[in-house]
Protein backbone atom coordinates (compact mmCIF):
# COMPACT_ATOMS: atom_id res chain seq x y z
CA UNK A 1 0.00 0.00 0.00
CA UNK A 2 2.78 2.61 0.97
CA UNK A 3 4.37 2.39 -2.34
CA UNK A 4 1.08 3.45 -4.33
CA UNK A 5 0.73 5.99 -1.85
CA UNK A 6 3.72 7.91 -2.37
CA UNK A 7 3.17 7.94 -5.92
CA UNK A 8 0.57 10.88 -4.50
CA UNK A 9 2.58 13.10 -3.24
CA UNK A 10 5.69 14.95 -4.81
CA UNK A 11 8.30 16.31 -2.40
CA UNK A 12 8.19 20.00 -2.70
CA UNK A 13 8.68 23.11 -0.44
CA UNK A 14 4.96 24.61 0.28
CA UNK A 15 5.61 28.08 1.24
CA UNK A 16 2.84 29.22 3.80
CA UNK A 17 0.35 26.32 2.77
CA UNK A 18 -0.06 28.06 -0.67
CA UNK A 19 -1.46 25.94 -3.46
CA UNK A 20 0.73 23.69 -5.83
CA UNK A 21 -0.02 24.48 -9.58
CA UNK A 22 -0.20 21.01 -11.08
CA UNK A 23 -2.19 19.19 -13.60
CA UNK A 24 -2.87 16.25 -12.00
CA UNK A 25 -1.89 12.57 -14.52
CA UNK A 26 -4.79 10.14 -13.55
CA UNK A 27 -4.92 6.53 -14.04
CA UNK A 28 -6.88 6.95 -16.99
CA UNK A 29 -4.85 9.56 -18.93
CA UNK A 30 -1.59 6.92 -17.82
CA UNK A 31 -3.74 4.10 -19.74
CA UNK A 32 -5.41 5.87 -22.60
CA UNK A 33 -3.07 5.84 -25.52
CA UNK A 34 -3.30 1.78 -25.00
CA UNK A 35 -4.36 1.11 -28.84
CA UNK A 36 -1.94 0.79 -31.28
CA UNK A 37 0.52 0.51 -29.00
CA UNK A 38 2.94 -2.08 -30.58
CA UNK A 39 4.61 -4.96 -28.28
CA UNK A 40 5.19 -2.41 -25.12
CA UNK A 41 4.12 -2.59 -21.65
CA UNK A 42 3.46 1.08 -19.35
CA UNK A 43 3.48 0.85 -15.96
CA UNK A 44 -0.04 1.67 -14.20
CA UNK A 45 0.09 4.75 -12.52
CA UNK A 46 -2.42 5.46 -9.99
CA UNK A 47 -1.61 9.29 -8.77
CA UNK A 48 1.36 11.26 -10.16
CA UNK A 49 0.98 15.01 -9.44
CA UNK A 50 -0.49 16.93 -6.23
CA UNK A 51 -3.43 19.77 -6.82
CA UNK A 52 -3.35 21.31 -3.67
CA UNK A 53 -4.26 20.92 0.11
CA UNK A 54 -6.69 19.95 1.49
CA UNK A 55 -7.14 17.51 -1.11
CA UNK A 56 -7.53 13.69 -1.30
CA UNK A 57 -7.23 10.12 -3.14
CA UNK A 58 -9.60 7.44 -3.42
CA UNK A 59 -8.80 3.65 -2.89
CA UNK A 60 -10.06 1.21 -4.62
CA UNK A 61 -10.48 -2.90 -3.97
CA UNK A 62 -11.67 -5.52 -6.39
CA UNK A 63 -14.28 -7.64 -4.93
CA UNK A 64 -15.99 -10.61 -6.49
CA UNK A 65 -18.52 -8.11 -7.55
CA UNK A 66 -15.98 -5.90 -8.93
CA UNK A 67 -14.69 -2.58 -7.94
CA UNK A 68 -15.38 -0.54 -5.01
CA UNK A 69 -14.24 2.47 -3.33
CA UNK A 70 -13.76 1.69 0.08
CA UNK A 71 -11.56 4.73 1.40
CA UNK A 72 -10.86 8.47 0.62
CA UNK A 73 -7.46 9.64 2.51
CA UNK A 74 -7.70 13.17 2.44
CA UNK A 75 -4.72 15.90 3.39
CA UNK A 76 -5.61 17.67 5.61
CA UNK A 77 -2.16 19.93 5.40
CA UNK A 78 -1.83 20.73 9.27
CA UNK A 79 -1.64 18.11 11.75
CA UNK A 80 -4.43 16.91 13.91
CA UNK A 81 -4.71 14.45 16.66
CA UNK A 82 -6.06 10.76 16.95
CA UNK A 83 -10.06 10.73 18.22
CA UNK A 84 -10.50 14.41 16.62
CA UNK A 85 -12.45 12.77 13.26
CA UNK A 86 -15.71 10.80 13.38
CA UNK A 87 -17.59 9.05 11.13
CA UNK A 88 -19.99 12.32 11.10
CA UNK A 89 -17.19 14.75 10.90
CA UNK A 90 -17.22 14.74 6.79
CA UNK A 91 -19.94 14.04 4.63
CA UNK A 92 -18.82 12.27 1.59
CA UNK A 93 -20.71 12.93 -2.01
CA UNK A 94 -20.12 11.30 -4.69
CA UNK A 95 -21.42 12.32 -8.52
CA UNK A 96 -20.44 8.88 -11.38
CA UNK A 97 -20.51 10.12 -14.56
CA UNK A 98 -19.45 7.74 -17.73
CA UNK A 99 -17.52 9.43 -20.40
CA UNK A 100 -18.76 7.05 -23.09
CA UNK A 101 -20.82 8.81 -25.57
CA UNK A 102 -24.61 8.07 -24.90
CA UNK A 103 -23.99 6.09 -21.74
CA UNK A 104 -25.84 7.48 -18.70
CA UNK A 105 -25.60 6.25 -15.41
CA UNK A 106 -29.08 4.56 -13.99
CA UNK A 107 -30.51 7.84 -12.05
CA UNK A 108 -30.75 5.87 -8.63
CA UNK A 109 -27.06 5.71 -8.50
CA UNK A 110 -25.77 8.55 -10.27
CA UNK A 111 -24.99 10.34 -7.30
CA UNK A 112 -25.74 10.38 -3.83
CA UNK A 113 -23.93 10.46 0.02
CA UNK A 114 -21.68 7.31 0.88
CA UNK A 115 -21.96 5.82 4.16
CA UNK A 116 -18.87 6.96 6.25
CA UNK A 117 -18.04 4.07 8.61
CA UNK A 118 -14.73 4.46 10.23
CA UNK A 119 -12.99 7.76 10.46
CA UNK A 120 -9.49 8.34 12.09
CA UNK A 121 -6.23 10.16 11.82
CA UNK A 122 -3.77 8.51 9.69
CA UNK A 123 -0.38 8.96 8.04
CA UNK A 124 -0.24 9.10 3.77
CA UNK A 125 -0.78 5.44 3.45
CA UNK A 126 -4.31 5.47 5.13
CA UNK A 127 -2.66 3.64 8.22
CA UNK A 128 -4.19 4.64 11.48
CA UNK A 129 -2.04 7.16 13.49
CA UNK A 130 -1.60 8.65 16.63
CA UNK A 131 -1.13 12.19 15.10
CA UNK A 132 -0.36 13.60 11.36
CA UNK A 133 -1.76 15.50 8.10
CA UNK A 134 -4.22 12.88 7.06
CA UNK A 135 -7.32 11.74 8.01
CA UNK A 136 -8.96 8.59 6.31
CA UNK A 137 -12.88 7.74 5.88
CA UNK A 138 -13.90 4.35 5.41
CA UNK A 139 -17.00 3.78 3.55
CA UNK A 140 -19.49 1.20 3.47
CA UNK A 141 -19.43 -1.26 0.09
CA UNK A 142 -21.48 -4.46 -1.15
CA UNK A 143 -22.58 -5.81 -4.38
CA UNK A 144 -25.85 -3.79 -3.86
CA UNK A 145 -23.90 -0.18 -3.74
CA UNK A 146 -24.07 1.03 -6.74
CA UNK A 147 -22.91 4.16 -5.64
CA UNK A 148 -19.56 2.40 -4.34
CA UNK A 149 -18.65 1.50 -8.02
CA UNK A 150 -15.96 3.24 -10.18
CA UNK A 151 -17.11 1.15 -12.87
CA UNK A 152 -19.88 0.79 -14.94
CA UNK A 153 -21.55 -1.54 -17.70
CA UNK A 154 -23.57 -0.45 -20.60
CA UNK A 155 -26.56 -2.69 -21.45
CA UNK A 156 -27.22 -1.17 -24.74
CA UNK A 157 -24.72 0.46 -26.96
CA UNK A 158 -20.85 -1.01 -25.57
CA UNK A 159 -22.48 -3.97 -23.83
CA UNK A 160 -19.15 -3.83 -21.68
CA UNK A 161 -17.20 -2.42 -18.41
CA UNK A 162 -15.72 0.71 -18.21
CA UNK A 163 -14.34 3.14 -15.47
CA UNK A 164 -16.50 5.88 -15.11
CA UNK A 165 -15.59 9.20 -13.27
CA UNK A 166 -16.20 9.24 -9.99
CA UNK A 167 -16.35 13.10 -8.41
CA UNK A 168 -16.48 13.48 -4.42
CA UNK A 169 -17.26 16.15 -2.48
CA UNK A 170 -16.00 15.98 1.20
CA UNK A 171 -17.39 18.30 2.94
CA UNK A 172 -16.87 19.37 6.83
CA UNK A 173 -19.94 19.25 9.33
CA UNK A 174 -18.07 19.47 12.48
CA UNK A 175 -15.45 21.50 13.80
CA UNK A 176 -11.16 19.18 13.95
CA UNK A 177 -8.80 20.86 16.77
CA UNK A 178 -5.21 20.97 15.17
CA UNK A 179 -2.07 22.40 16.02
CA UNK A 180 -2.68 25.26 14.88
CA UNK A 181 -6.01 25.89 16.00
CA UNK A 182 -9.69 24.65 14.72
CA UNK A 183 -10.26 23.20 11.50
CA UNK A 184 -13.51 23.77 10.20
CA UNK A 185 -15.72 24.43 6.82
CA UNK A 186 -13.53 22.41 4.25
CA UNK A 187 -15.49 21.63 1.41
CA UNK A 188 -12.65 19.28 -0.57
CA UNK A 189 -12.91 18.66 -4.17
CA UNK A 190 -9.58 18.55 -5.24
CA UNK A 191 -8.91 14.93 -6.17
CA UNK A 192 -5.32 13.41 -6.43
CA UNK A 193 -6.43 9.99 -8.56
CA UNK A 194 -7.26 6.81 -7.61
CA UNK A 195 -5.00 3.60 -6.18
CA UNK A 196 -6.75 0.78 -7.40
CA UNK A 197 -5.02 -1.96 -4.68
CA UNK A 198 -3.41 -5.31 -7.16
CA UNK A 199 -4.71 -3.91 -10.37
CA UNK A 200 -1.96 -1.45 -9.63
CA UNK A 201 0.81 -3.96 -9.40
CA UNK A 202 0.23 -4.80 -13.43
CA UNK A 203 1.63 -3.39 -16.03
CA UNK A 204 -0.48 -2.85 -19.45
CA UNK A 205 0.24 -3.25 -23.43
CA UNK A 206 -0.24 -4.21 -26.48
CA UNK A 207 0.48 -6.56 -29.19
CA UNK A 208 -0.15 -6.12 -32.65
CA UNK A 209 -0.88 -9.62 -34.96
CA UNK A 210 -2.16 -8.31 -37.97
CA UNK A 211 -3.51 -5.49 -39.47
CA UNK A 212 -7.03 -6.14 -38.28
CA UNK A 213 -6.55 -7.89 -34.69
CA UNK A 214 -4.04 -5.43 -32.18
CA UNK A 215 -4.79 -7.32 -28.19
CA UNK A 216 -4.02 -5.34 -25.17
CA UNK A 217 -3.17 -6.87 -22.22
CA UNK A 218 -2.32 -6.43 -18.52
CA UNK A 219 0.43 -8.65 -16.67
CA UNK A 220 2.09 -9.17 -13.56
CA UNK A 221 5.71 -10.49 -13.10
CA UNK A 222 6.76 -11.93 -9.91
CA UNK A 223 9.97 -10.80 -8.11
CA UNK A 224 13.37 -12.22 -9.86
CA UNK A 225 14.96 -15.25 -7.77
CA UNK A 226 17.27 -16.53 -10.85
CA UNK A 227 14.52 -19.68 -11.19
CA UNK A 228 12.06 -21.11 -13.44
CA UNK A 229 8.36 -19.25 -12.59
CA UNK A 230 5.18 -20.55 -13.89
CA UNK A 231 2.67 -18.59 -16.58
CA UNK A 232 -1.42 -18.38 -15.70
CA UNK A 233 -3.09 -16.81 -18.50
CA UNK A 234 -6.50 -15.87 -18.09
CA UNK A 235 -9.25 -15.07 -20.11
CA UNK A 236 -11.95 -12.37 -20.37
CA UNK A 237 -15.53 -12.69 -21.29
CA UNK A 238 -17.54 -10.47 -23.16
CA UNK A 239 -18.68 -8.30 -20.35
CA UNK A 240 -14.18 -6.71 -20.02
CA UNK A 241 -14.50 -6.74 -24.02
CA UNK A 242 -12.32 -3.31 -25.09
CA UNK A 243 -8.98 -2.03 -25.51
CA UNK A 244 -8.52 -0.80 -21.38
CA UNK A 245 -7.36 -3.75 -20.00
CA UNK A 246 -7.33 -2.93 -16.24
CA UNK A 247 -10.88 -3.42 -16.93
CA UNK A 248 -10.13 -7.00 -17.85
CA UNK A 249 -8.51 -7.29 -14.21
CA UNK A 250 -10.76 -5.78 -12.41
CA UNK A 251 -14.40 -6.41 -13.37
CA UNK A 252 -14.14 -9.86 -12.49
CA UNK A 253 -11.16 -9.91 -10.05
CA UNK A 254 -8.88 -11.95 -12.92
CA UNK A 255 -6.10 -9.26 -10.59
CA UNK A 256 -6.31 -12.14 -7.48
CA UNK A 257 -3.94 -14.24 -9.42
CA UNK A 258 -1.50 -11.56 -8.50
CA UNK A 259 -2.27 -12.02 -4.73
CA UNK A 260 0.16 -13.00 -2.15
CA UNK A 261 -2.53 -16.08 -1.26
CA UNK A 262 -2.33 -17.49 -4.93
CA UNK A 263 0.97 -16.77 -5.51
CA UNK A 264 2.17 -18.41 -2.49
CA UNK A 265 1.20 -21.98 -4.26
CA UNK A 266 3.53 -21.28 -7.02
CA UNK A 267 6.20 -19.80 -5.27
CA UNK A 268 5.42 -16.75 -7.75
CA UNK A 269 3.84 -17.18 -10.85
CA UNK A 270 3.64 -14.71 -13.99
CA UNK A 271 -0.08 -13.84 -14.89
CA UNK A 272 -0.83 -12.75 -18.41
CA UNK A 273 -4.77 -11.26 -19.54
CA UNK A 274 -5.34 -11.00 -22.72
CA UNK A 275 -7.88 -8.40 -23.58
CA UNK A 276 -10.40 -8.93 -26.55
CA UNK A 277 -11.63 -5.73 -28.33
CA UNK A 278 -14.60 -7.54 -28.94
CA UNK A 279 -15.63 -11.22 -28.28
CA UNK A 280 -13.06 -14.45 -28.76
CA UNK A 281 -15.69 -16.16 -30.82
CA UNK A 282 -15.54 -13.80 -33.38
CA UNK A 283 -12.81 -14.81 -36.38
CA UNK A 284 -9.32 -14.15 -36.30
CA UNK A 285 -8.86 -13.99 -32.79
CA UNK A 286 -7.60 -17.27 -31.97
CA UNK A 287 -4.12 -17.34 -33.69
CA UNK A 288 -3.31 -13.80 -32.66
CA UNK A 289 -3.92 -14.92 -29.49
CA UNK A 290 -1.71 -17.75 -29.46
CA UNK A 291 1.02 -15.41 -31.25
CA UNK A 292 0.76 -12.91 -28.03
CA UNK A 293 1.03 -15.69 -25.80
CA UNK A 294 4.19 -17.30 -27.66
CA UNK A 295 5.34 -13.35 -27.88
CA UNK A 296 4.89 -12.88 -24.24
CA UNK A 297 7.11 -15.90 -23.73
CA UNK A 298 9.87 -15.29 -25.63
CA UNK A 299 10.04 -12.20 -24.19
CA UNK A 300 10.43 -13.53 -20.54
CA UNK A 301 13.02 -15.98 -20.37
CA UNK A 302 12.24 -17.24 -16.88
CA UNK A 303 9.05 -18.56 -17.48
CA UNK A 304 9.16 -22.29 -17.28
CA UNK A 305 7.26 -23.73 -20.57
CA UNK A 306 6.47 -27.19 -19.07
CA UNK A 307 4.14 -24.90 -16.09
CA UNK A 308 2.20 -22.66 -19.24
CA UNK A 309 -1.40 -22.70 -17.20
CA UNK A 310 -4.62 -21.34 -18.98
CA UNK A 311 -8.30 -20.65 -18.00
CA UNK A 312 -10.38 -18.27 -18.88
CA UNK A 313 -14.33 -17.59 -17.72
CA UNK A 314 -17.64 -17.50 -20.38
CA UNK A 315 -16.32 -16.10 -23.85
CA UNK A 316 -13.07 -16.74 -22.12
CA UNK A 317 -13.76 -20.33 -21.48
CA UNK A 318 -14.74 -20.88 -24.81
CA UNK A 319 -11.61 -19.90 -26.36
CA UNK A 320 -9.64 -21.74 -23.85
CA UNK A 321 -11.27 -24.92 -25.09
CA UNK A 322 -10.40 -24.13 -28.33
CA UNK A 323 -6.82 -22.90 -27.75
CA UNK A 324 -5.82 -26.65 -25.90
CA UNK A 325 -7.86 -28.33 -28.54
CA UNK A 326 -5.63 -26.95 -31.26
CA UNK A 327 -2.63 -26.80 -29.38
CA UNK A 328 -2.87 -29.73 -26.90
CA UNK A 329 0.78 -29.69 -26.26
CA UNK A 330 1.60 -26.20 -25.35
CA UNK A 331 -0.61 -25.86 -21.92
CA UNK A 332 0.04 -28.09 -19.06
CA UNK A 333 -3.32 -27.55 -17.86
CA UNK A 334 -6.53 -25.99 -18.34
CA UNK A 335 -9.10 -24.01 -16.50
CA UNK A 336 -12.24 -23.55 -18.56
CA UNK A 337 -14.75 -21.90 -16.33
CA UNK A 338 -18.33 -21.23 -17.35
CA UNK A 339 -17.16 -22.25 -20.65
CA UNK A 340 -19.21 -21.28 -23.65
CA UNK A 341 -18.14 -23.81 -26.37
CA UNK A 342 -21.41 -26.29 -26.90
CA UNK A 343 -20.88 -29.84 -26.25
CA UNK A 344 -22.39 -30.00 -29.81
CA UNK A 345 -19.48 -28.26 -31.52
CA UNK A 346 -16.97 -30.55 -29.61
CA UNK A 347 -16.32 -33.34 -32.13
CA UNK A 348 -14.86 -37.24 -30.78
CA UNK A 349 -11.90 -36.07 -32.19
CA UNK A 350 -11.33 -33.23 -29.93
CA UNK A 351 -12.46 -35.20 -27.25
CA UNK A 352 -9.58 -37.21 -28.01
CA UNK A 353 -7.15 -34.51 -29.01
CA UNK A 354 -8.09 -33.22 -25.22
CA UNK A 355 -8.32 -36.00 -22.63
CA UNK A 356 -4.66 -36.13 -21.54
CA UNK A 357 -4.65 -32.40 -20.67
CA UNK A 358 -4.96 -31.94 -16.68
CA UNK A 359 -8.56 -29.85 -16.96
CA UNK A 360 -10.26 -28.57 -14.30
CA UNK A 361 -14.51 -27.38 -15.33
CA UNK A 362 -16.14 -24.96 -13.30
CA UNK A 363 -19.74 -24.05 -13.48
CA UNK A 364 -22.99 -23.68 -11.54
CA UNK A 365 -26.36 -25.22 -11.99
CA UNK A 366 -27.92 -21.71 -11.71
CA UNK A 367 -26.16 -20.31 -15.02
CA UNK A 368 -28.83 -19.33 -17.59
CA UNK A 369 -26.38 -17.80 -19.80
CA UNK A 370 -24.53 -20.74 -20.69
CA UNK A 371 -26.49 -23.72 -19.29
CA UNK A 372 -24.56 -26.50 -18.49
CA UNK A 373 -26.35 -29.28 -19.63
CA UNK A 374 -25.83 -28.06 -22.95
CA UNK A 375 -22.05 -27.10 -22.70
CA UNK A 376 -19.81 -28.65 -19.88
CA UNK A 377 -21.76 -31.06 -18.70
CA UNK A 378 -21.79 -33.68 -21.54
CA UNK A 379 -18.45 -32.34 -22.85
CA UNK A 380 -17.03 -33.41 -19.38
CA UNK A 381 -19.02 -36.92 -19.58
CA UNK A 382 -17.36 -37.53 -22.54
CA UNK A 383 -13.85 -36.56 -21.30
CA UNK A 384 -14.22 -38.88 -18.67
CA UNK A 385 -15.88 -42.13 -21.05
CA UNK A 386 -12.64 -41.50 -23.38
CA UNK A 387 -10.63 -42.19 -20.68
CA UNK A 388 -9.22 -38.68 -19.04
CA UNK A 389 -7.45 -39.29 -15.74
CA UNK A 390 -6.88 -35.95 -14.68
CA UNK A 391 -9.95 -33.99 -15.55
CA UNK A 392 -12.14 -32.25 -12.80
CA UNK A 393 -15.37 -30.33 -12.74
CA UNK A 394 -16.36 -28.44 -9.40
CA UNK A 395 -20.80 -28.11 -10.56
CA UNK A 396 -22.26 -25.60 -7.70
CA UNK A 397 -26.11 -25.37 -7.15
CA UNK A 398 -25.34 -21.80 -6.86
CA UNK A 399 -23.21 -18.17 -7.17
CA UNK A 400 -23.34 -17.28 -3.57
CA UNK A 401 -21.39 -14.82 -0.77
CA UNK A 402 -18.97 -17.25 1.05
CA UNK A 403 -17.55 -14.16 3.01
CA UNK A 404 -20.82 -13.72 5.25
CA UNK A 405 -20.45 -9.98 4.90
CA UNK A 406 -23.24 -9.50 2.63
CA UNK A 407 -26.61 -10.83 2.80
CA UNK A 408 -30.09 -10.91 1.48
CA UNK A 409 -33.19 -9.52 3.17
CA UNK A 410 -33.73 -12.77 4.64
CA UNK A 411 -30.73 -13.51 6.23
CA UNK A 412 -29.57 -15.57 3.56
CA UNK A 413 -26.16 -15.10 1.64
CA UNK A 414 -26.23 -12.43 -1.31
CA UNK A 415 -26.95 -14.91 -4.20
CA UNK A 416 -25.16 -13.56 -7.82
CA UNK A 417 -26.11 -14.59 -11.33
CA UNK A 418 -25.12 -18.32 -11.59
CA UNK A 419 -23.06 -17.17 -14.61
CA UNK A 420 -20.49 -15.75 -12.42
CA UNK A 421 -19.20 -19.22 -11.23
CA UNK A 422 -15.37 -17.83 -11.65
CA UNK A 423 -15.74 -16.46 -8.26
CA UNK A 424 -14.89 -19.80 -7.09
CA UNK A 425 -12.12 -20.20 -9.14
CA UNK A 426 -10.77 -16.33 -8.28
CA UNK A 427 -11.00 -16.74 -4.62
CA UNK A 428 -9.56 -20.69 -4.67
CA UNK A 429 -12.73 -22.41 -3.27
CA UNK A 430 -12.83 -25.03 -5.69
CA UNK A 431 -12.01 -28.51 -4.28
CA UNK A 432 -11.36 -31.98 -4.90
CA UNK A 433 -10.25 -35.34 -3.42
CA UNK A 434 -7.05 -36.02 -5.28
CA UNK A 435 -4.74 -38.97 -3.94
CA UNK A 436 -6.77 -38.78 -0.84
CA UNK A 437 -6.23 -35.15 0.51
CA UNK A 438 -8.56 -32.46 0.18
CA UNK A 439 -7.35 -30.30 -2.76
CA UNK A 440 -7.79 -26.75 -3.84
CA UNK A 441 -8.02 -25.89 -7.83
CA UNK A 442 -4.38 -24.05 -6.79
CA UNK A 443 -2.81 -26.59 -5.25
CA UNK A 444 -3.65 -28.99 -7.97
CA UNK A 445 -2.94 -26.19 -10.63
CA UNK A 446 0.48 -25.33 -9.07
CA UNK A 447 1.54 -29.33 -9.55
CA UNK A 448 0.77 -29.48 -13.26
CA UNK A 449 4.19 -29.90 -14.81
CA UNK A 450 4.40 -31.14 -18.46
CA UNK A 451 7.95 -32.25 -17.70
CA UNK A 452 6.68 -35.00 -14.85
CA UNK A 453 2.91 -35.87 -15.94
CA UNK A 454 0.82 -36.39 -12.42
CA UNK A 455 -2.22 -38.17 -13.28
CA UNK A 456 -4.46 -37.24 -10.30
CA UNK A 457 -6.54 -39.82 -8.63
CA UNK A 458 -10.36 -38.82 -7.19
CA UNK A 459 -13.09 -40.70 -4.98
CA UNK A 460 -16.43 -40.50 -6.66
CA UNK A 461 -18.59 -38.47 -4.48
CA UNK A 462 -21.68 -36.29 -4.75
CA UNK A 463 -21.73 -33.01 -6.95
CA UNK A 464 -20.80 -30.11 -4.50
CA UNK A 465 -22.95 -27.45 -3.19
CA UNK A 466 -22.35 -24.27 -3.11
CA UNK A 467 -19.91 -23.04 -0.09
CA UNK A 468 -21.23 -21.21 3.01
CA UNK A 469 -19.03 -18.79 4.74
CA UNK A 470 -15.71 -19.59 4.20
CA UNK A 471 -16.01 -23.37 3.93
CA UNK A 472 -14.90 -25.00 0.42
CA UNK A 473 -17.33 -27.04 -2.02
CA UNK A 474 -16.68 -30.82 -3.05
CA UNK A 475 -16.61 -31.59 -6.83
CA UNK A 476 -17.71 -34.19 -9.19
CA UNK A 477 -15.10 -36.65 -8.86
CA UNK A 478 -13.98 -39.46 -11.31
CA UNK A 479 -11.21 -42.34 -11.07
CA UNK A 480 -11.47 -45.97 -11.01
CA UNK A 481 -12.47 -46.58 -7.36
CA UNK A 482 -16.17 -48.04 -8.60
CA UNK A 483 -14.55 -50.52 -10.71
CA UNK A 484 -12.45 -51.55 -7.72
CA UNK A 485 -14.83 -51.67 -5.20
CA UNK A 486 -16.73 -53.72 -7.92
CA UNK A 487 -13.72 -56.44 -8.14
CA UNK A 488 -13.11 -56.49 -4.01
CA UNK A 489 -16.97 -57.40 -4.14
CA UNK A 490 -16.84 -60.42 -6.59
CA UNK A 491 -13.68 -61.92 -5.10
CA UNK A 492 -15.37 -61.85 -1.65
CA UNK A 493 -18.46 -63.41 -3.78
CA UNK A 494 -15.84 -66.12 -5.39
CA UNK A 495 -14.16 -66.93 -2.11
CA UNK A 496 -17.10 -67.48 -0.08
CA UNK A 497 -18.19 -69.80 -2.82
CA UNK A 498 -15.20 -71.94 -2.73
CA UNK A 499 -15.61 -72.42 0.69
CA UNK A 500 -18.35 -73.25 1.38
CA UNK A 501 -17.89 -76.08 -1.48
CA UNK A 502 -15.16 -77.14 0.28
CA UNK A 503 -16.74 -77.38 3.30
CA UNK A 504 -19.56 -79.62 1.81
CA UNK A 505 -17.19 -81.74 0.06
CA UNK A 506 -15.81 -82.75 3.74
CA UNK A 507 -19.19 -83.15 5.08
Amino acid sequence: MKKYINRCIITITILSSLFIGSVPITAGAAKANLTGAVKSEKPLTSIQLAVKIPSYCTVTEIFDWGPAVTKIIVNLGKTVIKGSVKTDTFKVHVVRTDPRPGVAIPSDVANGDRIVTKAYVSDKSGNAADSGNYIALEMKVAPDIGLSSPMNYDFNRFKNNSWIKCSYTITQQKDISSDTGKISGLVITSSLGDIKKLVDDFTTGSYTANANVILTYASYAPSKDNGKNPLIIWLDGTGEKGTDPTVAISSNKSCNFASSDIQSYFGGAYVLVPQCPTMWMEGLKEDALMALIKDYVSKNSDIDTNRIYIGGGSNGGYITMLLIRDHPDYFAAAMPTCEALPDKMITNTDIEKIKNIPIWFTAAKTDKTVPPDNYVVPTYKRLIKAGAKDVHFSFFDKVADTTGLYKKADGTPFEYDGHFSFFYVFNNQCTDKINGEKTTIMQWLAAQNKSTPNSSKVEDIIPSSTPQNNSTPNSIKTDYTMPIIALILVLAVTSTTVVFSVFRKKR
